[in-house]
């Protein structure tokens, strides 16, 4: 029995644990000492530091020693899985452990093992421990360069290690490592290596009466750090892990134990002897320390075991060892001792002040600290050690250090601890007091952080009750809310609310807290109970006074039943909520006071109210409103009429008091809701009486329900100035005539022109029609129709003026159409119609248009020109209306033309028709003019294939005689000549002969050999004579004629080898054996020589015989061989063959003798597929399989041949021997792909079971097609698929996989397969089945196929079936393409889960979808969010007026305003202002003007506020609006000034710049003036001259010296 892992373990600690196995024993039988005893394998993972070893594994098995018989030799091989090396060693049992060593963080990797062995002359037993992958104790170096580091690695084992090369030198100590090509030095450094483990051995001892005796198992408690070394004889040997010392040894079965597993959780081993007892062995834990110390007096392995183990026993060492140390001075030792103390007896406060009384030494850590350091690295500390640690803590400001020890949980919490702590910081003493269930505190601290709602949840976990109302007043001292949420959850708790509701309430209210104590009350008065009805009075009290809007919307939810209502309603009454207060009030008078306040009461909810009220108090109601106000509520009291009393009343009382009005209010009303055509008429009168044109005209166009013809009646009555009521009427109904007699004789003719061209063109012909009737102007019937054009129907047109006989009157109405381009047929019919009847060459209209319809004009022509009508039904192949008009009007030359060109098989049925009248007029034209005409091959044919299906022989004849025998262009035709032959064979056999010799162009064998079946034989003979085919004209003579004498002067004429054989044949049979001979020695014929041989030795004419022996020289031993053969003379036929070496013939001979093994050596020899085969299928019927099967492999080799083998072989129920056959046929060198393919095949058929093996096996071998044929056809249905995939037919394999999916689905193959087929269909048929088999897993499909497949015809695919909630994941997952129909169906879920957030965000990020369709299906929504989503999407779809419209409905003001605001339209936002104030919203009103402010002009918003006293709520929208222009004002002020500052500084720029320059043109007078001229004085010039000036030159004056003028400022 094997085990892995440990699983022994857990089946021994089944049997030990187990209360109802205790007296089981496992048994077996003991093996021979001097046999191999036992094999096992030790496997651990190991884990080294250097990384030497990652996974070993020990190999042990005990083999007898070959010199000394009662010794048994162990070998050990120890393997590392890593690097695959092992290494061999002697031991008889091992085992691996950990073990971490003093001074090293990282633990060691041991392997012990136990040898025994012969050496020098003496048993050697020994236990060794040693430390895997490193070399204990040795000084390693590391090699630190850039970009590479070498850690501890022994100079001594360095080379070679992973592939590295290292060269040593002495000199410098310096080291060289070369990696590939490069070498690289660099500096050395010397470090001692971390302690490590030392190797450790000891001496197994065996006492005499066991030297025979050697180790079977190796065991290593972890939990103790013991060794156990189990013998076979059941000795137990203890050793410690660490030092190898010997603790322990004892027999402990008497019986020899074979196999051992570690029992880890008491620190022991199982075992089993060969009794098949079960031993559990383990230490005891109150006795070993004891004993150690005791009786081995061996203190340090005492003092070892118990603080590893956590031992008692060493209490008085551990202390004395503590005192020691400290004596010593050494406090890192004694701290370490104190926290490795066995059962902890060191870690006391006395040992904690014993560290605190050290003075501390400069430069050195506190040995206090020592001590907690120490402890904190060994594990947790204590409550008192933490208190001491974090009070250390505290004092130095290292909060930090708190936190990572709380989160490592390296401290013990307690109360004492979260009060130190809270003193610098409240969170993390908050979490210590949880630890420490501290509950008070914790309550207090979750208090403090105003976190109440934790108090609840906190206290009923761990079962605490505080004193809530104190915390409830105390909350409300700081937190009003919090306060609130703190008594709402104190009243969901299980028990009831520990606090009376009224109490809670008062405390609220005696803050004045009246928002808080609503709030509360509201949530804990949702169950609406009767002992309730105080607090429900209650709070509706304190709302009305302060709040009444709060109440009005309480009283509105309808949440209390309970209360006092007498007391509400006059609080109602008082606060001005008159509606509730109706509601409220029972008695009359009440009722009447508030009902007279309708100022103040909307129009709907008094409306509501009157229908509450009996029909007495409801007329004693409406007296008082009509006596305050008559006409301001005639509108109330129509609604309350209808809402309470019957229609007929209410008309009959507006009748009587001819109040058309109060009728047009009230019925107007009732209208949309009714159907009586009476209440509708009696709406339209009473509208049309008071003036409301617009009211009838929409009535007339919308209603459904009014009568026709009275309403018409009534309206051409009332003579009305507008016309349009009359005309929806009329129009509606049918009544275009009359309208129009009325529209033309009240002279109103532009509404005429108004109905045709705008309301209804297509009604234009009986507008037209009713014009000509009345004997209208023919200039204004035309202008008309030019007047509408190409709208106007022309079929019904034509047919009106038609039946009028003015069809000219279209005429220009048609020609302008055409010349647009138009290819109606009904205009270019009457534009037909017209010519024909003008005669305006009508035949080039029929011939050259391609529009008209043939049918109508040629039915238009028949009564006109029957000539006519034909050229249009030739024009539109009109087959039957051409041929009754040609047989009407007897025009067959016409007819037979059109049958012949139409070559339409039908109708030639049709015309050949037995029961046709005029069948035989239209085939004398057919043959005398049609078809010599015809110059069409196809027509020919045709035609000829019409007379032949009509079964006219005669009449074919004179056909093609008139074709073929005549000079014509088909008088050579092969298949008319072949016909007309074999037409005159069946149907005038005399004129055969004649046509045989003047044709020439025909099929001379085919029509010969009809000839013959006819039996024509001479006939046939010319034919054959004709042609040359001379053997089958002999053959005539020969059999139907019967002339030997033709024939044989036939042969002589033509001497032909083939004419005399088949001369001499007939000879033969007729006993002419010499003429015979004669005949056969001139066709040079010997194979039928038996025959004359025997024919001659019959007649005794030897002589002639020797002539044909002589002459055919088959006197040879092969023939004597096959005619032995034949005559089944087998032995003397083996000879021969066998002389002439025909190794074939011979092979054939000895299977018949049954000599089966001679046969196939004589197949060898012939090495024939041909003998092979003979020889193979004789073997199989004689069940000489062993042979068939030496056979069978030199056959199957040749791919042509292997479906015959198989099928013999199958054909006689040889199944498993060919399939035999096949599997030797695999190791051929000449296998080729069919011996794979059809040994697959076979096994598809009889051994399945080896099927999907040899397939996977041979898969690139075999023929897939064929063997996919084969699956099929015997139902493999999961190799079918996996072939499929093979071969890349996936869509085979998919189809496969859905048809048979109980043995060929497999989910993961089918998505591989599902997105690599190839047809789109498969897709969707892959979602029917998913849906029907599996639909837990459609999702999964439909996300692989996401990118393949029409996310619409998936969605209804699933919609059909009703599953559309199934495939949501999938699309959500696509909805990203933006699919309409993925967006619908994820909307329609959303509608009705009613997740309207879902849907809202559908909606922004996926506009692909009919938006206006969902918003009209959630705009009626019971839930006010989804009406709100309804008009969101009107808003998005630009219909303002709508989303405006349900907003308001649903008193969703704010998204009115801001729809408003977002659509840009002024008059919109301006109507929602007019409705606020209709509503009495001033704070809505003033809300509008700010978010639409950019709309709404000021002159509107003040004239508005001003007439409905509203000029406070306008007021911050106009200081806004002034702000803003004054702004506007300032800034265009500013702008101004600016421009003129920059024109002045322009300005001044300029002057400085020409001052610049009259600067230098002042300084000229100071120069030296210039010499006179001469003849010039100089006195001249000094007296003054002045030049003369400019203008004098034709220039403009200029001033002296350039400058310009000084203008005056």
């Amino acid at each position: 029995m094997l085990f892995k892992d440990g699983s022994l373990l857990g089946f021994l600690k089944n049997i030990v644990e187990d209360p109802f196995c205790k007296d089981v024993v496992v048994r077996s039988e003991e093996l021979e000492s001097s046999k191999l005893k036992s094999t096992c394998c030790l496997t651990r993972e190991v884990h080294p530091s250097n990384g030497l070893f990652n996974t070993s594994t020990i190999f042990n098995s005990y083999v007898e020693m070959p010199l000394r018989p009662q010794l048994v030799k162990g070998n050990m091989q120890l393997f590392s899985v890593e690097q695959h090396r092992s290494q061999a060693l002697e031991a008889h049992a091992a085992s691996f452990a950990t073990f971490k060593v003093p001074g090293n963080d990282q633990p060691c990797t041991l392997i012990g093992f136990a040898t025994k062995s012969f050496n020098a002359g003496q048993i050697v037993s020994k236990l060794h421990v040693i430390e895997l992958g490193s070399n204990p104790g040795r000084l390693t170096f590391y090699l630190m360069m850039v970009g590479l580091y070498l850690e501890e690695v022994p100079m001594d084992s360095i080379c070679g290690l992973n592939g590295w090369k290292l060269s040593k030198l002495e000199c410098g100590m310096m080291v060289y490592i070369q990696l590939g090509s490069r070498a690289t030095s660099g500096s050395l450094g010397l470090k001692i290596r971390k302690p490590g483990f030392t190797k450790k051995q000891a001496d197994l001892f065996f006492p005499p009466d066991f030297a025979d005796d050697f180790p079977v198992a190796m065991q290593i408690s972890h939990k103790y750090g013991l060794i156990y070394v189990i013998t076979k004889l059941g000795l137990l040997f203890v050793y410690d892990l660490e030092s190898a010392s010997a603790v322990y040894r004892n027999r402990i079965s008497p019986d020899p134990i074979f196999l051992t597993a570690e029992a880890t959780s008491i620190g022991g081993f199982y075992a089993i002897n060969r009794r098949g007892q079960v031993l559990l062995a383990t230490v005891n834990e109150a006795a070993i320390v004891p004993f150690v110390s005791g009786q081995l007096n061996n203190l340090e392995l005492a003092v070892n075991l118990a603080k590893r183990g956590n031992l008692p026993g060493a209490e008085n060492l551990v202390v004395q060892r503590f005192q020691e140390l400290f004596a010593q001075t050494k406090y890192k030792e004694a701290a370490e001792l104190a926290a490795e103390s066995p059962q902890g007896i060191l870690r006391t406060p006395d040992t904690v002040a014993k560290f605190q009384s050290v003075p501390m030494q400069s430069g050195q850590t506190p040995p206090l600290l020592q001590y907690f350091g120490t402890l904190l690295t060994r594990g947790k500390l204590n409550a008192f050690e933490s208190l001491e640690l974090s009070r250390l803590v505290v004092n130095q400001n290292k909060k930090n250090l708190l936190e990572n020890w709380l989160a490592e949980d390296k401290l013990e919490c307690s109360e004492e601890l979260g009060d130190l702590v809270k003193t610098v910081d409240t969170d993390l003493a908050l979490k210590i007091y949880i630890k420490a269930r501290a509950t008070p505190k914790v309550v207090a601290a979750f208090a403090e952080r105003r976190e109440f709602d934790k108090i609840l949840i906190y206290s009923k976990q761990v079962g605490y009750t505080p004193d809530y109302l104190f915390l409830l007043q105390t909350i409300l001292r700081s937190d009003p809310q919090g306060a609130v949420n703190f008594a709402l959850m104190m009243s969901q708790m299980e028990g009831g609310c520990p606090i009376d509701f009224n109490t809670i309430t008062d405390l609220f209210l005696q803050r004045n807290l009246i928002r808080e104590a609503t709030a509360f009350l509201l949530d804990v008065l949702k169950p609406n109970l009767p002992e309730h009805g105080f607090l429900q009075t209650k709070v509706l009290e304190i709302n009305l006074v302060t709040y009444p809007n709060v109440a009005d919307a309480i009283l509105a939810n309808g949440m209390f039943s309970h209360y006092d209502r007498p007391r509400i309603a006059q609080l109602c009454e008082k606060a001005g909520l008159y509606v509730r207060a109706l509601q409220h009030y029972t008695e009359l008078p009440d009722i009447k006071r508030v009902i007279v306040n309708t100022h103040a009461i909307e129009p709907q909810a008094l409306v509501e109210f009157f229908g509450t009220l009996s029909r007495e108090w409801a007329l004693e109601c409406m007296k008082d409103l009509l006596l305050v106000n008559l006409r301001g509520n005639l509108q109330i009291i129509v609604q309350n009429i209808l809402s309470n009393w019957g229609v007929d009343q209410c008309v009959k009382l507006f009748e009587q008091f001819k109040s058309y009005e109060g009728l047009y209010f009230f019925l107007g009303s009732y209208l949309s809701s009714s159907e009586d055509p009476d209440i509708h008429f009696k709406y339209i009168e009473a509208a049309a009486k008071t003036g409301q044109i617009k009211e009838v005209e929409r009535v007339t166009r919308e209603s459904n329900f009014y009568d026709a013809e009275k309403t018409k009646n009534f309206l051409m009555e009332a003579k009305l100035p507008d016309a349009r009521p009359l005309i929806n009427v009329c129009d509606r109904f049918g009544f275009v005539p009359d309208l129009t007699h009325y529209l033309y004789t009240n002279n109103m003719l532009r509404y005429i022109e108004g109905y045709v061209q705008k309301v209804n063109p297509s009604n234009a012909p009986l507008v037209v029609g009713q014009l000509l009737d009345d004997e209208c102007p023919e200039d204004f019937i035309k202008g008309l129709i030019l007047s509408v054009r190409s709208l106007l129907p022309v079929e019904p047109l034509v047919d009106e003026c038609e039946k009028r006989n003015r069809l000219r009157l279209l005429t220009q109405f048609l020609e302008h159409l055409v010349s647009e381009g138009s290819q109606d047929v009904h205009v270019h019919n009457a534009l037909g119609k017209i010519i024909i009847d003008s005669n305006n060459n009508p035949e080039h209209f029929l011939t050259t248009n391609p529009y008209y319809d043939s049918r109508v004009v040629g039915k238009y022509c028949e009564k006109r020109d029957p000539t006519l009508a034909v050229v249009a039904y030739r024009r539109g192949q009109c087959d039957e209306e051409l041929i009754n008009v040609t047989n009407k009007n007897s025009l067959f030359k016409l007819q037979a033309r059109y049958v012949v060109e139409r070559m339409d098989s039908d109708l030639w049925e049709k015309v050949l028709d037995p029961d046709n009248d005029y069948r035989r007029q239209l085939i004398d034209q057919v043959v005398s003019t049609a078809l010599p005409e015809s110059k069409s091959p196809e027509q020919v044919s045709a035609a000829v294939k019409a007379f032949m299906t009509a079964d006219l022989p005669h009449e074919l004849i004179e056909l093609l005689e008139k074709i073929v025998l005549q000079n014509s262009a088909f008088s050579g035709n092969f298949n008319l000549q072949n016909l007309l032959i074999l037409t005159a064979i069946k149907a005038d056999p005399s004129r055969v002969m004649d046509y045989i010799n003047r044709l020439d162009n025909f099929d001379g064998p085919a029509v010969g050999e009809v000839a013959v079946e006819a039996q024509l034989f001479e006939e046939a003979f010319a034919i054959f004579k004709k042609f040359n085919l001379n053997v089958q004209a002999v053959n005539v003579l020969l059999d139907n004629i019967q002339s030997i004498e033709r024939a044989v002067e036939f042969a002589f004429r033509v001497e032909e080898d083939a004419v005399w054989s088949q001369v001499a044949k007939a000879q033969l049979r007729e006993g002419l054996v010499s003429d015979a001979i004669e005949s056969f020695i001139r066709a040079d014929d010997a194979t039928q020589f038996l025959d004359v041989i025997r024919a001659a030795e019959d007649a005794n004419v030897y002589h002639d015989l020797v002539r044909i022996h002589s002459h055919a020289n088959v006197a040879n031993l092969q023939n004597v061989g096959d005619r032995l053969y034949d005559e089944a003379l087998y032995e003397a036929a083996k000879i021969i063959f066998a002389f002439i070496s025909n190794w074939a013939k011979l092979a054939c001979t000895l299977v018949k003798l049954r000599q089966f093994q001679g046969a196939v050596d004589a197949a060898r020899k012939a090495n024939s597929s041909k003998t092979w085969k003979e020889v193979c299928f004789a073997c199989v019927d004689a069940e000489e399989f062993r042979l068939a099967q030496i056979c069978g492999l030199n056959i199957i080799i040749q791919v042509d041949d292997l479906e015959e083998v198989s099928d013999y072989y199958q054909n006689r129920g040889c199944f498993n021997e060919l399939i035999s056959l096949m599997e030797s046929g695999l190791g051929l060198e000449r296998a080729h792909m069919g011996i794979f393919t059809e040994l697959g095949v076979l096994y598809a058929r009889y051994r399945p079971e080896k099927l999907m093996e040899h397939i996977k096996l041979f898969s690139t071998r075999l023929n897939i097609p064929k063997l996919i044929r084969a699956c099929d056809e015997q139902q493999h249905w999961k190799e079918l698929t996996y072939l499929y995939i093979q071969y890349d037919e996936f869509d085979n394999a998919a189809t496969t996989i859905m048809n048979h999916s109980p043995d060929a689905w497999d989910h993961m193959q089918f998505k591989d397969v599902a997105v690599k087929v190839a047809n789109v269909e498969l897709y969707y048929k892959a979602v029917h089945f998913y849906l029907q088999e599996h639909p837990d897993l459609i999702n999964d499909l439909l996300n692989v196929l996401a990118l393949r497949v029409d996310h619409t015809r998936v969605v209804d695919i699933m919609r059909k079936a009703g599953h559309l909630h199934l495939v949501k994941p999938y699309m959500v997952a696509v909805q990203s393409n933006n699919v309409s129909a993925v967006n619908e169906a994820l909307n329609g879920i959303y509608v009705e889960e009613e997740d309207y957030d879902r849907l809202r965000e559908s909606i922004d990020m996926h506009d692909n979808f009919d938006q206006i369709g969902l918003a009209q299906k959630i705009e009626k929504h019971e839930l006010l969010e989804m009406r709100r989503v309804a008009a969101y999407i009107y808003k998005k779809a630009g219909r303002w007026k709508q989303s405006i419209a349900l907003s308001k409905k649903d008193n969703l003001y704010k998204d009115a305003m801001e729809t408003a605001s977002q659509s840009g339209d002024r008059e919109l936002a301006e109507e929602l202002l007019v409705y606020f104030i209709e509503k009495g919203k001033k704070e809505c009103f003033a809300s509008c003007l700010f978010v639409c402010y950019d709309l709404i002009r000021p002159d509107i918003a003040l004239e508005l506020a001003w007439i409905n006293n509203m000029v406070d709520f306008a007021l911050p929208y106009l200081l806004q609006f002034i702000r803003e222009y004054a702004g506007k004002v300032d800034e265009l002020v500013k702008d101004k000034l600016e421009a003129l500052n920059e024109v002045k500084a322009k300005e001044k720029e300029e002057k400085d710049v020409i001052a610049q320059q009259n600067m230098y043109a002042q300084l000229l007078p100071l120069a030296l003036p210039a010499p006179p001229m001469p003849g010039m004085g100089g006195a001249g010039m000094a007296g003054g001259f002045v030049p003369p000036p400019m203008g004098s030159m034709g220039m403009p004056p200029m001033p002296p010296f350039g400058m310009p003028p000084m203008g005056t400022y």
